[in-house]
């Protein structure tokens, strides 16, 4: 088994979708209830992330991710080693309870 196999990855995605009209909400909150669904947890308003083992799921991810993205609107994807998410700092604010920062963490579910 290869490294890049065995690394963990995050996949962060940042999000602007309309929302004047109640049409564009309810297509925001069926984009954000996909992410929470798809394993996906709320950093802040409209940055979600998740953790994958593999590139294969990384990968897996993004074409899911590709399929359920709102027609307007602007989403982005950053993909990062679980090396670099330990070294976020928080800089206002604290951790949420449901966010964690080590893999090995969510190994165990």
């Amino acid at each position: 088994m290869s490294a890049a196999k065995d690394r963990f990855m995050w996949l962060f995605v940042f999000f602007d979708l309309p929302v004047k009209t109640k049409t564009e909400r309810r297509v925001a909150t069926r984009f954000r209830n996909f992410l929470l669904k798809d394993g996906y947890m709320m950093i802040q308003f409209s940055v979600y992330a998740r953790i994958c083992k593999g590139q294969d799921r990384v990968d897996k991810h993004l074409q899911r991710l590709t399929g359920a993205i709102p027609q307007k609107g602007s989403v982005r994807v950053m993909q990062v080693t679980d090396k670099q998410y330990e070294r976020m700092k928080i800089l206002v604010g604290t951790k949420k309870n449901n966010e964690k920062t080590k893999a090995e963490q969510l190994v165990l579910f």
